[in-house]
């Protein structure tokens, strides 16, 4: 039977937008302060406990996915002269810890979060050390707020010398020679609309003093990124807006202007790409382009004319490969300087290795597998090595060291726990979209895998973001139950590129869902499972992705797992970081643009009488990013709506936010998530 729902009042409020008029029945539900929100908040909490009692096998899945978790973590690398920083988490560990080991090979932990809150509402959000490896800038947040402070610690004595600088969401850092001073990215105040600049703050000094060199960035939710060459001469800056799905470009020489106010030259600037430069210790300019070039390009030039113009094509792009990354080598040891492109092609990662002066193609690095090759981490003053990390469905980020003298690959560092993982096949398909558009899919099933069974279909298909292998506690206890588990490379993701991209965003926002309802019914067509046994799942933009799915087709899909969910497209913007996704979906301001939205977004597509599959929407309580009001609206909308007994709720958990959260509070919710998924998808855990 169909739980008793509180009651939620439908408000009679309608906007007239550019001549459309939009109902929006709950918008009360965007305001936590109000007592009738946090009444129907309670009750909502309440009736997810009373569902949660009752889920069949929720116990042996909560251990089980906490037993996948003891894999732990590990990083590669990122050298400061003889010192190597990494992060490692260890069975147990509530997050990663930062470590530093010298030439000697003895590791110190730098920077334990468990040590700055005991409760584990601390996370390290990103770290940077000088130039020297002598001091560390470091970036914490609580509760997954995502709302970081940075601070500065000496790495000898562990005692943090600056800070706290506030208002540094994940910013960049670029150190000047010497670790006096530092480049650094912050919001600004309410006042001027919280907008980001680029700052120049020195060791000591009161940040409330610091210089802005560049900003502040566009009210639409623009920002900046950072980089300095290796020997301090040149600083980059780059500059997004929040309507744009490209960046301007400037590059300053530290040698000729005073770092207070670097005179910084255009590199691009209004060009529809999203462009990377970096200035090598051979003095070259180093391009990162997708400008003419949507699967990316590596050119070379001269810093001191650093336009387009002049750029020369060192590794071209390939039509079927996407460039990542890239490293050189240049070590004294090395028969002449190579370079190293890491590609991604049909979300399987890539690396070759061509000649650093003519580009040409030399070898292939030996990889442990098809799998997800992480960052290129080369020692920055010279060498004939580079780290990188590798993972796939069934393995464990893993750190892996490639010898430019000998070309062989070898395990640097495994995960540090043991793990014994499912018997597990998978399957790669290429399916037909709806207008003919082939995409790809990778289905894991337990092997010997015979005949329907219970699946979750995963998606996210948006920001450029490619969905490539790794190894997941949830994904494994799923197919290890005996489910099926189906991962779509959806356009508007980052699997095919910048064309990719773009095919699945603002106006072309549709072919991502067409995407992924064309993967739901080849996995019904090819016998993985029924309409009755199939969930869907999605996190974030990923949780747009379900919204609309179970909204347009609520007919195909017996289960959906919503998390952190962008879900009312016509007010979006005004909340969390929403300003700066208009480039990615549009904005209501514009009559075109909010036609299109109207014609998707979940909230306002829910229809009383429809059969909606059971729904659990996930929300955290300090999301910064994705306000939960997304969540509230279409839960009470779809309790009001459905005509069907499958449930619809919210699990709701205060003190996380869209960023890192505890090891445990990760368990907990991927173990609701999956027992959720089980009871109505039929999958027995009994047996399990």
């Amino acid at each position: 039977m169909a739980p008793t729902y509180p009651r939620a009042e439908r408000q009679p409020i309608v906007d007239d937008l550019h001549g459309l008029l939009v109902p929006d029945p709950y918008r009360w539900l965007e305001d936590p302060s109000l007592p009738e929100t946090r009444e129907w908040l309670a009750a909502q909490d309440e009736l997810w406990r009373q569902h949660q009692r009752v889920l069949p096998g929720l116990g042996s899945l909560r251990a089980r996915v906490a037993r996948l978790t003891e894999v732990g973590a590990i990083t590669a690398p990122v050298w400061r002269g003889d010192r190597r920083f990494f992060l490692r988490q260890t069975a147990g560990q509530e997050h990663p810890v930062l470590y530093v080991a010298g030439p000697d090979g003895r590791e110190r932990a730098l920077v334990d979060p468990m040590a700055l809150a005991g409760d584990g509402s601390v996370s390290l959000d990103r770290w940077q050390p000088d130039g020297d490896g002598r001091l560390l800038a470091y970036q914490v947040s609580r509760h997954g707020t995502e709302q970081a402070e940075l601070y500065v610690l000496d790495v000898d004595t562990r005692r943090v010398v600056d800070g706290p600088i506030d208002r540094c969401r994940y910013s960049p850092v670029a150190w000047l020679p010497g670790g006096t001073a530092f480049y650094y990215v912050r919001a600004g105040t309410r006042d001027d609309g919280n907008r980001r600049g680029v700052y120049l703050h020195e060791i000591g000094t009161a940040a409330d003093g610091d210089r802005m060199i560049a900003g502040p960035a566009p009210d639409d939710g623009g920002s900046y990124g950072l980089g300095i060459s290796w020997d301090g001469r040149w600083l980059v800056v780059s500059a997004t807006s929040g309507s744009a799905r490209s960046n301007d470009l400037w590059l300053a020489d530290l040698s000729t202007s005073s770092w207070a106010h670097p005179r910084l030259r255009v590199v691009q600037q209004g060009i529809d790409a999203r462009t990377v430069v970096d200035v090598g210790l051979d003095g070259r300019l180093y391009v990162v382009t997708d400008l003419d070039a949507p699967n990316g390009r590596l050119c070379v030039g001269d810093p001191g004319r650093p336009e387009p113009e002049v750029w020369r094509d060192l590794v071209p792009a390939e039509p079927d490969a996407v460039l990542a990354d890239f490293a050189v080598l240049d070590g004294p040891e090395l028969a002449r300087p190579v370079l190293l492109a890491a590609r991604t092609r049909h979300a399987l990662g890539e690396i070759t290795v061509h000649d650093l002066r003519t580009g040409d193609r030399l070898a292939e690095v030996p990889l442990p597998g098809p799998g997800t090759i992480g960052p290129l981490s080369a020692r920055p003053a010279g060498g004939h090595e580079v780290w990188f990390t590798y993972t796939d469905h069934l393995t464990p980020s893993t750190v892996y060291r490639y010898d430019a003298r000998t070309g062989e690959t070898t395990r640097w560092a495994a995960a540090p726990g043991a793990v014994t993982a499912p018997d597990v096949d998978g399957h790669r398909i290429v399916y037909p979209s709806a207008d003919g558009t082939p995409v790809r899919m990778v289905v894991l099933a337990g092997r010997g895998h015979s005949g329907p069974r219970p699946a979750i279909l995963y998606g996210y298909g948006g920001f450029g973001v490619p969905l490539t292998p790794s190894y997941s506690s949830f994904t494994l206890a799923w197919v290890e139950a005996g489910g099926v588990f189906a991962i779509a490379n959806l356009r508007g993701g980052g699997e095919e590129g910048e064309q990719w991209h773009r095919a699945g965003a603002l106006d072309h926002k549709q072919n991502v869902f067409d995407d992924f309802v064309a993967a739901a019914e080849r996995l019904i067509a090819d016998g993985w499972t029924t309409g009755d046994q199939l969930g869907i799942c999605g996190e974030s933009n990923g949780g747009l992705l379900v919204g609309a799915a179970l909204t347009q087709r609520p007919d195909l899909f017996a289960a959906a797992l919503c998390s952190a969910p962008v879900l009312d497209m016509v007010r979006y913007e005004r909340f969390g970081l929403g300003p700066a996704w208009r480039g990615e979906y549009g904005t209501a301001d514009d009559p075109d643009q909010l036609r299109c939205l109207l014609s998707y977004s979940p909230y306002h597509r829910v229809r009383p009488g429809e059969r909606y599959p059971a729904v659990l929407f996930t929300v955290f309580g300090d999301d910064t990013r994705v306000d939960p009001l997304h969540a509230y609206k279409m839960c009470a909308a779809l309790q009001w709506a459905t005509a069907s007994d499958r449930p619809v709720l919210i699990r709701h958990e205060d003190g996380a936010g869209h960023g890192a959260s505890p090891a445990s509070r990760r368990v907990a919710l991927a173990a609701d998530m999956l027992a959720f998924a089980a009871a109505h998808t039929g999958l027995d855990l009994s047996a399990r």
